[in-house]
């Protein structure tokens, strides 16, 4: 009896598998053109991420990592291409009606929790933010149960807190927002390596555990290593590289990217 392969020709590609099983992908860019004013970032850029599955980008500075979170959330001009979710069309959405329609939410590189809000009311906000004010006490209370160093400053404002408490605080206060996919930007980015630990700890826990849709930039390859299932590698607005953390650290074409030898 023939191979099922030798009758198609070739091995299955990834994009073959993904059009076989629609229903497994979460997250899909077509033919995506994007950038800010009139300056275009990325070109016909393609991506798939399925359910819960975390994927990080990766790629120098001014590659177009973060053009990709910001046009996923609603940030960019989008020239051509449309962005659904779970096969709906959400391009031409606003950042709050992704939110609550489709359940993006979007952790920003630079700090965004409220200075002088205790602990506890930054939380809360993640219900406001959402209508669901009395589910977030209960989400609140569960956050506080599960982080000691969050619990220990609760009525204590949000500018005491360090870096990495920040961090986390930022990212729990996202969380009780329930959304399905969540968007990190950097989100160690100026920590110390305990801090970058305990957040790659906190990011796995969401992927694995609560079984959230996870895309993140980052910088940090131990950091990458330990987090992404999957890994794409972005140049000039353009993809490079896409696959296991494993391989894309031995891809001739992504140390060239990076260090620029061949």
């Amino acid at each position: 009896m023939s191979n099922q392969y030798e009758v198609l020709g070739k091995a299955p590609q990834s994009e073959d598998l993904k059009k076989l099983s629609p229903n497994d992908i979460h997250l899909t860019i077509k033919n995506l053109s994007a950038g800010y004013g009139k300056m275009e970032i990325l070109h016909n850029f393609d991506l798939f991420v399925s359910k819960a599955q975390s994927l990080c980008l990766i790629g120098p500075n001014g590659a177009g990592k973060s053009t990709i979170l910001h046009s996923i959330y609603g940030f960019t001009n989008i020239f051509q291409g449309q962005i659904e979710i779970d096969g709906k069309e959400i391009t031409n959405l606003t950042p709050a009606e992704k939110l609550k329609s489709v359940g993006i939410a979007y952790i920003l590189q630079d700090n965004s929790v409220f200075p002088d809000m205790t602990v506890e009311e930054n939380l809360l906000m993640g219900g406001f933010i959402k209508d669901k004010t009395e589910e977030s006490f209960q989400e609140a209370e569960k956050v506080l149960e599960k982080y000691e160093r969050l619990r220990n400053r609760r009525n204590q404002p949000a500018k005491v807190l360090s870096g990495g408490e920040r961090r986390l605080l930022e990212i729990s206060r996202a969380l009780i927002m329930n959304p399905d996919i969540l968007l990190l930007d950097e989100p160690a980015a100026g920590m110390n390596n305990e801090e970058t630990e305990d957040i790659a700890r906190f990011i796995i826990d969401i992927h694995e555990e609560m079984k959230k849709t996870v895309v993140l930039v980052d910088h940090d390859m131990n950091m990458v290593m330990d987090i992404a299932e999957e890994v794409m590698v972005l140049n000039f607005g353009e993809k490079l590289a896409e696959g296991k953390p494993k391989e894309i650290v031995k891809d001739s074409k992504v140390i060239e990217a990076y260090l620029g030898v061949s």
